[in-house]
């Protein structure tokens, strides 16, 4: 466990591990204790760091308006911090447009990026987008953390089996600071880096669960406005597949970073839960 500050704020990271470096950040409402799957398989061939972002886990929770730029800037403050160079960066849902927004704002900082379950901005397009971002807006202000737990449990662990899962969520959540938890989400909406992502030029890996929230034709779209990206399914996965299908997306994860590092694989499970998409 370790802190440094960045902007008036204390910030956690946690560093396992030796060799190129591999930034791994949260999302919405998480901490480092969603990587629990991918540390152990990833520290031994790369140096794996993870940060609990501003207002979520052991970092500060200062009282102040959250941005997706903020956020940005303070992973680009731990890898010079920790005099890193270039980083593979992994992020997952707001993780994800943090690491749209470091691409665009310091992609010298980038080796590359694996964007999960996430996209370049989210901006109401329709109607029905404007009701589901005052839907949610809305019933999280009026709902406890502990009843939005319950509910996200099940909306992304619903099989009998993933009871283990859904009693972490409900654990986890609620220990959220509940204005900072909403000032993360005010940090979303709205937001957007859509114009720019065709300057994000390093390797590039997005992948979907096939039942996540966004339509697949939306992340392909995006895909194909990027130099040097390509789109993985994850098959019987939902929003949380670093947690849902770990061996699924650690197996992706490797095989893209061992193509460009040349680094060995572990092993060689198998990839029948995976289709990969037209590059």
């Amino acid at each position: 466990m370790a802190f440094f500050t960045h902007d008036g704020c204390q910030l956690h990271y946690e560093d396992y591990g030796h060799g190129t470096p591999l930034l791994l950040v949260h999302g919405l409402g998480s901490s480092t204790l969603d990587w629990e799957s991918q540390i152990p398989v990833l520290s031994p061939l790369y140096r794996v760091i993870v940060i609990d972002l501003r207002g979520h886990g052991r970092s500060d929770k200062p009282d102040e308006h959250y941005s997706i730029a903020g956020f940005a800037e303070d992973v680009a403050a731990l890898i010079e911090h920790l005099q890193l160079g270039t980083v593979h960066l992994v992020g997952i849902s707001m993780g994800g447009m943090i690491g749209f927004q470091l691409g665009v704002d310091r992609p010298e900082l980038l080796r590359s990026l694996t964007i999960v379950n996430s996209g370049p901005e989210v901006k109401a397009k329709s109607f029905a987008d404007c009701v589901q971002i005052a839907k949610r807006w809305s019933l999280s202000r009026l709902l406890s953390l502990e009843t939005i737990a319950k509910g996200l449990g099940k909306l992304l662990f619903p099989k009998p089996e993933q009871v283990e899962l859904r009693l972490k969520i409900e654990r986890r959540w609620p220990r959220n600071d509940k204005r900072a938890y909403l000032s993360s989400l005010d940090a979303i909406i709205g937001w957007g880096v859509r114009g720019q992502i065709s300057k994000i030029t390093c390797p590039t890996l997005v992948v979907s669960g096939d039942r996540d929230y966004t339509p697949m034709a939306n992340k392909q779209a995006y895909v194909d406005e990027m130099v040097n990206a390509r789109l993985v399914v994850i098959e019987d996965s939902r929003h949380a597949t670093p947690m849902d299908q770990p061996e699924a997306f650690n197996n992706q994860l490797l095989h893209f970073l061992a193509e460009l590092d040349g680094t060995p694989l572990p092993v060689n499970p198998p990839m029948k839960k995976t289709r990969k998409q037209k590059p």
